[in-house]
């Protein structure tokens, strides 16, 4: 069983001024990939951000998905305390949920998500809309499950064009 958690990035999220729906369509998404053990909500600071998803990784969650801080605001460093705490990145899968998000709105280039490997920890930022958090989820969903398995260790040979 893939255990998963969701972190929502928001400042108006975290004191409690806006509802987090970002992060429950994903922890929707997630379901069907396996179990979501933890969900939080933080303020755009990137020490907390660095310190959860330590945490998280530390503690063997096999993914961690961030919804939010991948603009371009000042407020936006999702990103940079993603790539701080990475022990390798996986640009694929970022290139794939923008690829996707493009056919959609050409602000798609505009998305700064990241995707990682901490310890045996994958860590994917999602975009903070609901929409373009479900879209992106679901562009990479099919893949995540064999990533997390080759990262924690199965040896199985990749079958090509499945």
């Amino acid at each position: 069983m893939i255990t998963i958690a969701v972190i929502t990035l928001s400042d108006k999220g975290a004191a409690g001024q806006r509802e987090d729906r970002s992060g429950q369509v994903v922890c929707d998404i997630a379901k069907d990939l396996g179990e979501v053990v933890y969900k939080k909500i933080l303020p755009d600071e990137k020490k907390l951000i660095i310190r959860n998803l330590t945490e998280l990784s530390d503690k063997g969650i096999n993914l961690v998905l961030t919804t939010g801080g991948t603009g371009l605001s000042q407020r936006d460093v999702t990103p940079e305390a993603t790539l701080e705490i990475a022990d390798r990145e996986i640009p694929g899968i970022a290139e794939a949920m923008r690829y996707t998000s493009l056919a959609k709105t050409p602000h798609a280039m505009l998305s700064r998500s990241v995707a990682v490997v901490r310890k045996n920890t994958l860590i994917i930022n999602l975009p903070g809309s609901p929409k373009a958090a479900s879209e992106n989820l679901k562009a990479v969903l099919p893949a995540l499950e064999h990533a997390v398995k080759k990262i924690n260790g199965d040896t199985t040979e990749c079958a090509c064009h499945e």
